[in-house]
């Protein structure tokens, strides 16, 4: 009787709904799948009823509907008719440009009919199911040249290029020879850009050498050729070189790659060479193939005069020069050049060389979203002497991936990221992983899942617990992040982005097939809606692939309530140390379906 008539304040009534309803989802972890497994049974036996899960703060359940089918390859700030409002001079137009919110499509974006579990890693290096990707486009145009072909329901991917016909892998040895180095397990290049990348062949066949690539190229004529990338599980993103800065930090790769990208170099007082040397380590490299490299050779094919091509590898020199990189060597169709381990002589030389001053002391060299290119040297960390490598040198793979990276040994992060905190961080997301794959069979079972995306990565501890398995990791630094650690994730031989998750990602519907949110709706509270960054988590998570949220529990219940009008299943369970944890993990499976 004293319960039916107590009467409580609504506060403290929403808290005790809030906490029942949190209970209720509880459950004890899954068991991990079989190998004939196609999906984790995640059916919720004591749901919160839509009543309570609005009590404890969730919004109302809402069915969320499918786009049309013309969505498919939706992607919302690339090639969209608010991008070609945009300027056409410097490509400006092909650069991101989102959708105003009144005009952002609040649906799921569907599957083509017909889609495919991709291949599996390795055979997808070399083929994947034309309905993944159905356009014929380049099997016309770049057939010949070995990039791709029809073979039926399948495409395949010969390994070819435009300046490598006869294969990748003869390409990168004459790359390595001409470089001087070894391209290869333990040698000095682990990560790699590739510009204007095609379909990613270059970046494909590095894999197997322990060479991490970051493959880029716009969605422009060439179309679908990042989907493809990505079909083939290699990592790759939409991107292009116009008058933003990449979306890496300053310092991130050991070799940058063109061949034949059509990246004009030579123009806008080489502004296009400058943000390459900001984004190169200390001592990397620069890879040119294709016009003007070798033009003697080639000027009657290439359909240009000696004389205009003679001009622009004059200037391409000029500018490596005023960026005091040196000419390693150039045979045959390939020129490489390399950046200084420091700027001690490049300064002292500011008076003889002319030409490019350095950025003022003020720039973020790390920034890189939506920042201006500058017509100015990015300045290397200062150094002791003039053998020594500016910013602290990395060891050599697989050493650098656990050891401590120079950014964090020399206190660059400040005082709160340090060797111990670096230490203790990677032991617990080795911790965390093993959790994971206690509950869900997709991440357990070695070779279910390929492309990976880490949306709120921190140190790379997630990715660098799962070096063991055939995947690879976009690693994302938020904009909203209280500390900008991508330059880290670099060090240690790991590749990701930045991202402002209020806004889409600069990639193709389905190009993940686990997604990681750490503590990312507890980041961005306040920031945008919910549903809308789980709305685009949907659109580039394939069907029947998995999210793993780690948040608190009242985030995840609000997350769970809106995913259940999303098509997707899911499932909280507890914390690796026990129920008393409030920071649970919700376990999410897209459910298949096509338009």
């Amino acid at each position: 009787m004293l319960l039916r008539t107590m009467k409580l304040p609504l506060p403290a009534m929403a808290a005790v709904v809030a906490l029942c309803a949190a209970s209720y989802l509880l459950a004890p972890p899954a068991p991990a799948a079989s190998k004939n497994d196609t999906a984790l049974d995640f059916s919720i036996h004591h749901g919160a009823s839509e009543e309570d899960a609005a009590e404890a703060g969730a919004p109302p359940l809402r069915r969320v509907p499918a786009c049309d089918a013309g969505y498919s390859e939706h992607t919302p700030c690339e090639g969209q008719r608010w991008s070609l409002r945009q300027p056409r001079r410097r490509f400006a137009y092909r650069e991101r440009h989102c959708p105003p919110p009144a005009e952002r499509r609040r649906c799921l974006v569907p599957a083509p009919r017909g889609y495919r579990a991709p291949l599996r890693w390795p055979r997808s290096r070399d083929a994947a199911w034309y309905a993944n990707a159905p356009h014929e486009e380049l099997v016309a145009e770049k057939g010949v040249q070995n990039w791709i072909r029809r073979d039926g329901d399948v495409l395949r991917f010969p390994g070819g290029g435009t300046m490598f016909p006869h294969g990748a892998d003869r390409y990168i040895d004459d790359i390595a020879a001409a470089a001087g180095i070894t391209l290869g397990s333990g040698g000095a290049v682990r990560t790699a850009l590739d510009t204007g990348c095609g379909v990613a062949s270059w970046g494909a066949y590095l894999l197997s050498r322990d060479v991490l690539t970051m493959s880029f190229a716009p969605k422009d004529t060439h179309e679908a050729q990042v989907l493809f990338a990505l079909e083939r599980g290699v990592p790759a993103m939409l991107g292009i070189m116009a008058t933003k800065r990449l979306p890496y930090p300053a310092r991130a790769f050991d070799m940058a790659h063109c061949s034949r990208c059509l990246i004009p170099w030579s123009k806008y007082n080489g502004l296009y060479m400058i943000e390459v040397d900001r984004v190169l380590r200390p001592g990397g490299y620069w890879v040119l193939s294709g016009p003007p490299v070798n033009w003697e050779r080639h000027f009657k094919g290439w359909k240009r005069t000696p004389e205009d091509l003679s001009s622009e590898q004059s200037a391409i020199e000029a500018i490596a020069k005023s960026l005091c990189w040196t000419k390693v060597q150039q045979m045959g169709d390939i020129a490489v050049w390399q950046k200084p381990i420091n700027h001690v002589s490049c300064k002292a030389s500011r008076n003889e060389l002319g030409g490019l001053g350095f950025c003022n002391s003020n720039q973020d060299p790390d920034a890189g979203w939506y920042v201006n290119m500058e017509e100015c040297i990015t300045p290397l960390p200062e150094v002791s002497g003039p053998g020594d490598v500016a910013g602290g040198e990395v060891k050599r793979w697989l050493e650098r991936l656990t050891s401590p990276p120079p950014r964090i040994a020399g206190g660059s992060l400040g005082s709160s990221v340090t060797v111990d905190t670096f230490i203790k961080d990677s032991e617990m997301w080795r911790r965390r992983v093993d959790r994971y794959k206690g509950v869900s069979g997709g991440l357990a079972e070695k070779g279910r899942y390929r492309n990976l995306l880490d949306m709120n990565a921190g140190l790379g501890g997630f990715a660098a617990a799962l070096v063991d398995d055939p995947v690879w990791v976009m690693n994302v630094v938020p904009t909203a992040a209280v500390a900008n650690t991508l330059g880290v994730i670099y060090e240690r031989g790991l590749i990701g982005t930045y991202q402002d998750w209020c806004e889409a990602m600069s990639t193709y519907p389905r190009t993940y097939d686990l997604i990681h949110a750490y503590s990312l709706f507890t980041t961005y509270k306040d920031r945008c809606e919910m549903e809308d960054i789980l709305l685009e988590m949907d659109r580039v998570l394939r069907p029947e692939g998995t999210v793993i949220f780690r948040d608190d529990v009242d985030v995840l219940v609000k997350i769970k309530n809106i995913a259940d009008g999303m098509r997707w299943e899911s499932r909280i369970v507890d914390h690796e140390d026990g129920p008393m944890q409030r920071e649970k993990i919700l376990v999410s499976v897209k459910s298949y379906w096509t338009a």
